[in-house]
């Protein structure tokens, strides 16, 4: 089989990096995402990911437990580069070349993000992880994999996190919760449906960027998304 998208921007949520731990990175959930990654690659799959860093520190939680935001979500965006090095260091393990790409410049450990080097690494089959958000506080990582997801020209965004798509309402406390298989921008927006925040959406809206939402956890589930299938649920016009 042939792969249905050229050029791909995975989100991988932070919370699921924890895996069944309370805090932190999990080596095994690490582990298991660089395998999953390795088969989209194989696929021929140029691939930019973006990580968030809900395991470490969520910006708006230290804002609304008093902290400045500006800063909260500065702090946030540090922590997205600890889980990008860990990421990177779990795919070359895997013998996949990776590069992170910081929206804030930390040149002792990765290179500052430039579109121009991050599409060039794309195009030499290297996977690119986009670190520190957008590099702006008030911007989520959703609205950052969005963005980065525009600039790179990818197809898609996938999103893979620790549900297996988009629902009515929190299945994890609601057990009469229904999945949709295909949702349109506007429809999420009017219902408020938390898939990603507002910003992301309607940016993806914009410019009909199609969005996969997906569970993480299952194996095989971005490679299935890579090749055309619609796995969890597909948001588009």
């Amino acid at each position: 089989m042939t792969a249905n998208y050229k050029r791909m921007l995975l989100k991988l949520s932070g919370e699921a990096l924890m895996g069944e731990d309370s805090y932190g990175i999990n080596p095994g959930v690490l582990d298991f995402v660089a395998g999953e990654v390795k088969e989209v690659v194989a696929e021929g799959v140029e691939l930019g990911i973006v990580i968030g860093a809900g395991n470490i520190f969520r910006g708006v939680a230290g804002a609304s437990r008093g902290m400045d935001r500006t800063t909260a979500d500065n702090m946030g965006m540090l922590a997205t580069v600890m889980n990008s090095l860990a990421m990177q260091d779990a795919l070359e393990r895997n013998g996949i070349i990776t590069r992170v790409l910081s929206a804030i410049p930390m040149q002792s450990v990765s290179e500052p993000y430039i579109r121009r080097r991050a599409t060039r690494h794309l195009e030499k089959g290297r996977v690119v992880i986009f670190a520190a958000g957008t590099g702006n506080p008030y911007f989520t990582t959703d609205s950052a994999a969005v963005l980065r997801a525009l600039e790179i020209d990818a197809q898609i965004v996938v999103k893979a996190t620790k549900v297996d798509g988009v629902y009515d309402k929190d299945p994890v406390v609601n057990e009469d919760a229904v999945k949709y298989d295909r949702l349109s921008y506007d429809v999420i927006l009017q219902k408020g449906l938390r898939v990603m925040d507002a910003a992301a959406i309607a940016l993806a809206r914009e410019d009909g960027l199609p969005i996969m939402v997906l569970d993480m956890a299952a194996a095989g589930n971005i490679r299935r998304a890579a090749l055309g299938e619609v796995v969890g649920t597909l948001i588009t016009e």
